[in-house]
């Protein structure tokens, strides 16, 4: 094992848990990828993208439609395949097979089984790290939330994160992906590349064992 720094981490969790935040601090804190001396590409991806129409807040690789379900699967099979061609390197993903398996199931009450997807994963080291917030504490991040959206009225109403969350928890513990839950409700962003660094340098998964 070299000592070459290559976590593959992929972030789940429902609205308003600071998954994409978390995601570039990951991308840039020494202890996930490096010291470095200037700032340069990384890959940092999302199955949140909606690549699957042309307009804004359409249709992608989560909320993708019945018809669109041969596309999502190329997708993830497309994904998958490179990161197996290159899995020496960092790899951070904000939402991916969680999430869709989440979506599907509430709004089409159709279970997905991807199995396959995860012993591919877990193959090449890949982590899930399944940021969760209490109840209570939802209502002020939306509050800074709505400063900045570019669509507001989503987070109308909270009650649909709050049993997101639980339909995630339920699916996640599921999974056969190592699996760090964390906590932040307390929005510090700090704190919580912490304690996932820990996590991973206590668990092996910053280096590759494969």
């Amino acid at each position: 094992m070299g000592n070459k720094l290559c976590p593959k981490i992929i972030l789940e969790g429902t609205r308003l848990t600071l998954k994409t935040e978390i995601a570039f601090a990951l991308n840039e804190h020494p202890r996930i990828v490096g010291p470095r001396k200037y700032r340069y590409h990384s890959p940092l991806v999302s199955g949140g993208w909606c690549a699957f129409t042309n307009y804004p807040w359409g249709r992608g690789l989560i909320n993708f439609e019945p018809h669109e379900e041969a596309l999502a699967m190329e997708t993830y099979r497309t994904w998958m395949r490179l990161f197996e061609l290159l899995r020496y390197y960092s790899w951070i993903v904000d939402r991916f097979h969680i999430s869709t398996k989440t979506y599907q199931l509430q709004t089409y009450d159709k279970p997905y089984d991807f199995r396959w997807l995860e012993e591919r994963l877990a193959a090449i080291g890949f982590r899930l790290i399944f940021g969760t917030r209490t109840p209570e504490s939802f209502a002020a991040e939306r509050a800074a939330r709505l400063k900045v959206s570019g669509k507001p009225d989503q987070y109308d109403d909270l009650k649909i994160f709050i049993r997101e969350q639980e339909v995630m928890r339920k699916l996640i513990s599921e999974s056969i992906l190592p699996t760090f839950e964390l906590d932040i409700s307390d929005n510090n962003i700090g704190r919580a590349v912490t304690r996932i660094a820990d996590w991973l340098e206590e668990t092996g998964g910053l280096w590759a064992n494969y």
